[in-house]
């Protein structure tokens, strides 16, 4: 599966738990790491561990082994496909972190077009 569609099926699985203002940015250009960042936020550590439960499972039917971080917080959770990094984080630890402030290269697409 080539790295757009990964990403798009990422946006619909956080979509589909109700995760909120979702963001996309294509860091292929400036990044060694990953082609693609998705950051998006839960209301409640439950919620945010359920969007996390949601990507999982989607890579494992995929056959992409995710790494996942921060799990049993739930405040940030790291979900790593390789193609495709996603930040889940608890609404407060999202705008404390404000992780998108690191994108100032114009990397900021609508993946939902």
């Amino acid at each position: 599966m080539n790295s757009e569609a990964l990403l798009e099926k990422m946006v619909e699985a956080c979509d589909d738990k109700r995760a909120e203002d979702i963001m996309t940015f294509d860091v292929k250009e400036t990044s060694t790491v990953t082609d693609y960042y998705i950051i998006c936020h839960g209301n409640s550590g439950r919620q945010v561990q359920t969007i996390a439960d949601e990507i999982k499972d989607l890579a494992k039917d995929l056959d992409i082994e995710p790494l996942v971080e921060g799990y049993n917080e739930g405040k940030w959770i790291l979900c790593d496909l390789n193609n495709v990094i996603l930040h889940v984080f608890h609404g407060p630890e999202r705008e404390y972190y404000n992780l998108e402030r690191l994108f100032k290269n114009g990397e900021h697409i609508d993946s939902r077009q």
